[in-house]
């Protein structure tokens, strides 16, 4: 396969300048590029988010999820193992658990009942001896050769992960200590709880989406709600962490307002004069022991964590081709919350989501990218705010977390 790409690459792709400043939209359209993300990226050195652990609490449970577009069971097995294994039959290709999530001993095909157990072993083939001598495999066929591809699995703050390359470095190393820490204190040990669950289609490249989750300064120019109710402006305290290898982000601010600060926001679409007819939407609690309001954490290729307030939520992004994907959110809270606390994490999940008072905005507006480039393969969009490098910084106004996506994105494609 990794043959394939390079011919491809070579072949096919056109050329890339170098550095993280000039991004070729052609990323953003072609068919041959999704093939090769397929291999390199999701298929490569990567961890991936499949789900939380609180999704298969019970031996036996399964959830299906995804890896790039490819389809995977997570199972938490009988020994109390959660596995990871590609759901697709390793006789014809049908899915083996056609079912979103449930909870068994084992797992058939429906087509023609190979049978696997939870950790995607195959352990029986119908008619494997034929009928009355008649028919049937091979008398070389060996089982053990057969079945779907297993991944590694690592459970880290109750969140599941998932890489196809076994040899990759444990999840704590790829993040690295900041981005770690970040991750740890969202969760502080305590135990994560499903509240509900969505899909998003959104009508665009999944890198574009990637984009946006680490532009940290269109939310005071894209976003009304966000600074008509000061939940997120420039001005505030905050900054950037990008990772060493470009891949892992973290965008974070305080509601705390420093006394020097000012926000130049004349004549931009979100200084505006609203009001909440229910102010109630963002009284929260105290949570954390920092001033932190909201932090923004992306995982390379396509996972973001996400508190804005005591608004809790994962979101795993799915590719569906060159212009289309899925966003999977999944809202939790914890087990150790109050019912008061659950319902305040509840009513300011309104905030997020398709028709979120915040984020439906991020949802059309990569469709407006993906329409406005349609005939401009050639040309290229400018990540210059803040510099030229994929680095930490204090200020928020920049552009360095999405440079250093494709940091992560130009290593892991080899391109």
């Amino acid at each position: 396969m990794n043959d394939q790409v390079s011919d491809l690459r070579t072949d096919g792709l056109p050329e890339w300048a170098p550095g993280l400043t000039q991004i070729p939209y052609w990323l953003f359209q072609r068919e041959d590029v999704v093939e090769a993300e397929r291999a390199r990226v999701f298929q490569g050195a990567t961890w991936n988010f499949l789900g939380l652990a609180a999704e298969v609490p019970k031996p036996g449970d399964y959830r299906c999820t995804w890896v790039g577009d490819t389809p995977i069971v997570m199972v938490h097995d009988d020994s109390g193992e959660i596995r990871a294994w590609e759901n697709r039959c390793a006789h014809r290709g049908a899915l083996i658990a056609v079912e979103n999530q449930g909870n068994a001993k084992q797992f058939a095909c429906v087509y023609h009942a190979w049978t696997y157990d939870q950790a995607g072993t195959l352990t029986s083939v119908a008619f494997q001896k034929g009928i009355k001598g008649q028919g049937g495999m091979p008398k070389e066929f060996d089982i053990c050769q057969h079945g779907p591809r297993k991944l590694k699995v690592a459970v880290l703050c109750g969140m599941v992960f998932a890489s196809f390359d076994h040899t990759i470095c444990s999840i704590e190393d790829y993040l690295g200590p900041e981005i770690l820490a970040r991750v740890q204190r969202v969760f502080l040990g305590r135990t994560p709880k499903v509240l509900g669950r969505f899909t998003q289609a959104l009508p665009n490249n999944w890198k574009l989406y990637a984009e946006n989750t680490r532009d940290s300064y269109h939310a005071s120019i894209l976003h009304l709600f966000f600074t008509t109710f000061k939940i997120n402006r420039l001005g505030m305290k905050g900054g950037i962490i990008v990772n060493h290898h470009g891949g892992c982000h973290v965008s974070w601010s305080s509601n705390v307002m420093p006394k020097a600060a000012t926000d130049d926001y004349s004549g931009i679409r979100s200084d505006s004069g609203y009001q909440l007819a229910d102010p109630t939407l963002l009284s929260g609690f105290q949570e954390f022991q920092d001033d932190i309001t909201l932090q923004i954490l992306s995982v390379f290729p396509g996972f973001i964590l996400q508190q804005i307030q005591n608004a809790l939520a994962v979101r795993q992004m799915v590719p569906r081709g060159p212009d289309k994907a899925d966003l999977h959110w999944t809202y939790f809270g914890f087990e150790e919350d109050t019912p008061e606390q659950t319902e305040v994490r509840l009513k300011m999940a309104n905030l997020m989501g398709t028709g979120g008072f915040i984020s439906m905005e991020d949802g059309c507006v990569g469709g407006f990218v993906q329409r406005g480039i349609a005939g401009a393969s050639d040309e290229e969009a400018l990540m210059l705010m803040g510099g030229y490098e994929a680095d930490s910084q204090d200020s928020r106004v920049t552009e360095s977390s999405i440079r250093g996506f494709w940091k992560a994105y130009r290593s892991t494609m080899g391109i």
